[in-house]
């Protein structure tokens, strides 16, 4: 955004949101799309295997809970 704001010539103190910067320009959220697309096909071929990191990403492991304070469990 700071370059489309630079190409512009748009004052970093002047109070405009990204989102009219973006329509000045004619442009859209190219690289955060890719990513999220990305993100997604990899979790895909992650889903599909029965390894670990589908073990992790599912929850869903065989055995019984440990005793005492249980572990934070990250998503």
């Amino acid at each position: 955004m700071w370059f489309l704001r630079r190409m512009l010539r748009i004052s970093w103190t002047a109070k405009k949101t990204n989102d009219t910067v973006l329509e000045e320009a004619h442009t859209t959220r190219l690289l955060i799309s890719k990513i999220r697309k990305r993100q997604a096909t990899f979790f895909g071929h992650v889903m599909r295997r029965e390894k670990l990191e589908n073990l992790v990403t599912t929850g869903m492991l065989e055995g019984k809970r440990s005793r005492g304070k249980q572990r934070e469990k990250l998503i």
